[in-house]
């Protein structure tokens, strides 16, 4: 099973550098042997999750500041650029990292086009509203994961996660209170952008089994880079030095959390690191206090509450979910 399709919401996927060219799904049999060396290092797990956030967040934090003087595509064009160039080992025949070779090229487009919108709407309402609101917005992902879940991969939702997903996007109207003077258009970016991750996974886990994570996130680089060379042109500001450094900074730190978060999960559950993996919030908004002078109000407290709460609900029942189905002999995990 690929990295990404964990409960915990980290904003892009992650990529695993395996030079053995296993089938995947054999590497999920592996992984599934070495499940109690996981669980005795939660502690390891936890504090790459939390290190994973802290970089996560440079990057939104990073993104938002250099939108005063990019447009948001040309910021996310920088940040595929540096993505694609730190996936080349990958792409190049002969190096023992390539992993090009694949049956699922169709999948493949449509997730780099997923994971290339997710990018540009969150990077999109940046400029418009404070990263508190975006970055709590944008962690419903799991929520549209559980209703999207069940036309593509033919998953039983039960009362319980279908009341936590309520709660989930009450959390969100508080956030954004539609129909009043506070609520701002652009709040519909982070929401747009949770949707395309959400399809993201969703892509993600119809490969699972087939394809490699380092394969799936080269494809991913390419086709967003790719798609992004043809429309910079239209938007493009010549961007200062000090702009470029900022945006390989973006790339650079977006790419590491990812990393790291897949390294997280090589030690703990999905369900022992997704109450760490909010603390992103907490990051976003010291930051954002410190850089843009932004204070959350009791609204968005309020709302990422909710959103918190309802994603931990989430994720207990995965892991209650899982164990069961475990327990019963030849029938498969609805998350396989």
């Amino acid at each position: 099973m690929l990295p990404e399709i964990a409960v915990t919401p980290p904003p892009a996927a992650a990529a695993r550098l395996d030079s053995a060219p296993v089938p995947f799904a054999e590497k999920k049999t592996a992984s599934i042997r070495k499940a109690p060396a996981r669980a005795d290092r939660p502690f390891k797990g936890i504090a790459l999750i939390l290190a994973s956030t802290v970089f996560l967040g440079a990057s939104d934090v990073t993104a938002k500041y250099l939108s005063a003087t990019l447009p948001s595509i040309e910021i996310t064009w920088i940040r595929f650029l540096v993505f694609a160039m730190i996936m080349t080992p990958a792409m190049m025949p002969g190096s023992p990292l390539f992993a090009m070779q694949t049956n699922r090229l169709g999948l493949h487009l449509l997730r780099g086009m997923t994971i290339l919108g997710s990018s540009l709407f969150f990077i999109s309402g940046l400029r418009f509203l404070p990263i508190a609101e975006a970055s709590a917005t944008g962690f419903v992902a799991p929520l549209f994961v559980t209703a999207l879940s069940i036309i593509f991969l033919s998953e039983k939702v039960g009362l319980r996660r279908w009341i936590a997903t309520a709660v989930g996007l009450v959390g969100v109207l508080i956030i954004l209170r539609p129909g009043t003077g506070a609520f701002h258009p652009a709040a519909f970016f982070p929401l747009v952008s949770a949707l395309a991750w959400a399809c993201t996974l969703i892509i993600t886990r119809m490969m699972s089994g087939s394809e490699r994570a380092v394969t799936v996130m080269a494809y991913s680089s390419i086709v967003g880079l790719c798609i992004l060379s043809a429309l910079v042109p239209f938007v493009w500001v010549t961007p200062s030095w000090h702009d470029i450094a900022f945006g390989i900074l973006i790339g650079i730190a977006s790419t590491a959390g990812q990393w790291i978060v897949v390294l997280a999960f090589r030690y703990a559950d999905a369900s022992v690191l997704a109450p760490f993996s909010y603390t992103q919030l907490l990051w976003v908004s010291v930051l954002g206090y410190f850089i843009f002078g932004e204070v959350p109000d009791a609204y968005t407290v309020t709302g990422a509450g909710f959103i918190v709460a309802s994603g931990l609900y989430t994720a207990h029942r995965e892991r209650v979910r899982r164990s069961q189905l475990l327990s019963v002999p030849g029938e498969p995990s609805p998350n396989a």
